[in-house]
């Protein structure tokens, strides 16, 4: 290959890249296949990076309290719990991104519109119930998970608060996944970033008490994830209903229709149990470690589950980047290039996947330890 060829070509890939990050309007239905994915994949493995990284930024900050030990094992296996209305997100919203690439693909897009407004109001009746469950029993949960007395006493309102803030988490996940499905990944990515971003600047300023900003300890990490990610949702509404996109919501497409709702449905519970087996594995885990070992192996095994999800939430990125792909192209009669799509993105994940193998082999403790003040 000549030295112009590989310049051509790494000009073509750092143009797609910026054209990714501007969220440009694509029809990816059309043109090259490899294109496609990156400009989808790229913002959707930066937008779930960040998602991740809440947890990792909340751990980090607590571990840095005077009781770290009994903040981080709170912090952990809250996550664990948590986990499940992320299942009910990620379910969510893996139904509204087939749904609404299937109606972008046919070009249909007050139907995909129509369709992102339903699944709104589905994600919402499901997590204003988990939101007010969390509320109420965050004690007994943290009892039922195994946590000593001390973390119970400790971690209740952090606990309290987290869960409280369930509706958020879900609304976050399912409108990314509308901006997705539509085609609009750059939106789902900017979301989390403005998300992410305060609650870097908000999680040390509550923990810590800056300025004028009380000290609140642990219950300060809660306050700022969920202020984060309300700010978040705050963003993507402004742009669903208050800006000119591909998705474009209106009052009159969030009139119940039950067979667009029973059509979300039957997309979003196989996705929902398949995450349902993941993350309930990693609550046993938890609640394992937690009863059979100390409140320092609770910490230590939290921290080492937080950066491996840190890892997991990109490639979950590029099945998304595929999933979008397959709805839309199925959307547009073209069954041949959609599988083509789901056989390219799955060969860059095993090779992502393989990269990270090799990081946690021979860099766990500068990855897991160093950071987190385990030793």
């Amino acid at each position: 290959m000549s030295q112009t060829t590989k310049t051509n070509q790494l000009g073509r890939i750092w143009s797609l890249l910026v054209q990714s990050l501007r969220g440009d309007a694509y029809d990816y239905t059309q043109g090259s296949i490899k294109a496609a994915i990156l400009l989808l994949a790229v913002p959707m493995i930066l937008e779930l990076s960040l998602e991740s990284v809440f947890a990792v930024v909340d751990m980090y900050f607590v571990s840095h309290l005077p009781d770290a030990k009994a903040a981080m094992a709170t912090v952990g296996l809250t996550e664990s719990v948590v986990a499940l209305v992320y299942t009910m997100a990620i379910g969510l919203s893996t139904a509204a991104t087939a749904v609404v690439a299937r109606r972008t693909g046919e070009k249909n897009a007050e139907g995909a519109s129509h369709t992102g407004a339903q699944a709104i109001l589905l994600s919402l009746i499901v997590s204003v119930v988990i939101s007010i469950a969390g509320m109420i029993f965050a004690k007994e949960i943290l009892q039922v998970m195994g946590a000593k007395p001390e973390v119970v006493q400790q971690g209740a309102r952090f606990t309290r608060i987290m869960l409280g803030g369930s509706t958020i988490i879900i609304l976050l996940f399912l409108i990314n996944g509308i901006f997705r499905g539509a085609g609009d990944a750059a939106m789902a990515m900017r979301s989390l970033w403005i998300a992410s971003g305060i609650n870097i600047l908000l999680c040390p300023a509550l923990i810590n008490g800056w300025g004028p900003l009380p000290a609140l300890g642990l219950e300060g990490a809660a306050i700022a994830t969920t202020i984060g990610r309300g700010a978040g949702v705050a963003y993507q509404c402004y742009h669903l209903f208050g800006k000119k996109r591909s998705i474009q919501l209106r009052l009159p497409h969030f009139k119940w229709d039950a067979p667009v709702i029973k059509t979300l449905l039957g997309v979003a519970w196989p996705a929902t149990f398949q995450f349902f087996i993941q993350s309930g594995s990693w609550i046993v885990l938890a609640w394992l470690v937690s009863h059979t070992g100390s409140t320092d192996a609770s910490a230590g095994y939290q921290v080492a589950i937080r950066n491996v999800v840190f890892f997991i939430l990109p490639a979950w990125g590029l099945s998304n980047a595929a999933a979008a792909l397959v709805g839309q192209n199925l959307g547009a009669n073209q069954p041949d290039r959609a599988e083509k799509s789901v056989w390219l993105t799955a060969k860059y994940n095993a090779m992502f996947m393989a990269l990270v193998t090799v990081l946690f082999v021979f860099f766990a403790l500068l990855l897991l330890m160093y950071p987190f003040n385990l030793i």
